[in-house]
Formats: C-alpha cells, structure tokens, sequence
C-alpha cells in the first residue's frame, strides 16, 4: 500500500513538471501551422504578382480552411491566445522606426490625422451597421 502511494506521488510529480513542457511543444507546433499557412500566402502573392500584401492574403487563407474545417480552430487557439496576449510587443519595432521618419510626420501630419480619423470612424460606422443589421436579422428569425 505504501509503495502504491509513492509510486503514485512520483507519478504525480512527472507529470505536473511534464505538463510545461508539453504544453510548449504543443504552442510551437501551432505556431508551425500558423507559419505555415503564412509561408503559402507569401508565395501564393509572389507567384501570382498581387499587389496584397501576404499577410492579409494569409488571413483570407485561414479564414477559408478554418471554415472549411481543413484546419481545426483547436489545431491553432494556444497559439493565437498566445499571440494575441502578447500582441502589443510585435509594435515596439515599427513604432522605433517611425521616430525616425519626424521629417515625414512633420510635412504630412494634418493629412495623416485626417485620414486616420476618417477611417476610424468609417470602421466604427461599419461595425455597428453590421452589427445592428445582424441583431435585427436575429430578431425577425427568432420572432
């Protein structure tokens, strides 16, 4: 009986410092997979000469093979939590870069305000008549 206890305290003991590890592996293979699906926009823009960038083409191809169920959103959810949690850290880079480019913001900076504003609340406008479209929708189909 005791031996029965430590052997199950040992296994215990394996396997909480084993869950990290698999855990880690099983992020990285998703992130494979993410890479991967970006790695076939890319060449997919390459190949064809789109003026789109590959990125969002990736984004499209995502959409597409998750609808279709070819890749399982549980294939790639650690991954994107993942990523998303940590999204501001991907805009340390290019917010660096554009210190440089004062000379830029100096010449055009009423013209980039303008236009990010305009967009801004253009992609508001959307999204709620979107979304109030999609609740009235709901309502005449449940009613």
């Amino acid at each position: 009986m005791i031996n029965t206890m430590v052997s199950l305290r040992n296994f215990a003991a394996r396997s909480s410092a084993r869950a990290p590890a698999v855990a880690v592996i099983k992020v990285g293979a998703q992130i494979v997979v993410l890479w991967v699906i970006f790695a076939v926009s890319n060449a997919v823009v390459a190949r064809l000469g789109l003026r789109i960038p590959g990125n969002i083409v990736g984004l499209a191809l995502l959409f597409v093979v998750l609808s279709a169920g070819i890749v399982k959103e549980r294939w790639v959810s650690g991954a994107t939590t993942l990523l998303t949690r940590h999204l501001a850290f991907f805009f340390i880079p290019i917010t660096v870069g554009l210190m440089g480019l004062t000379d830029v913001f100096v010449a055009n900076g009423v013209a980039i305000v303008i236009t990010l504003v305009v967009s801004a609340v253009l992609g508001i406008c959307v999204a709620g008549f979107t979304s109030q479209a999609l609740a009235a929708r709901k309502r005449r189909r449940t009613a």
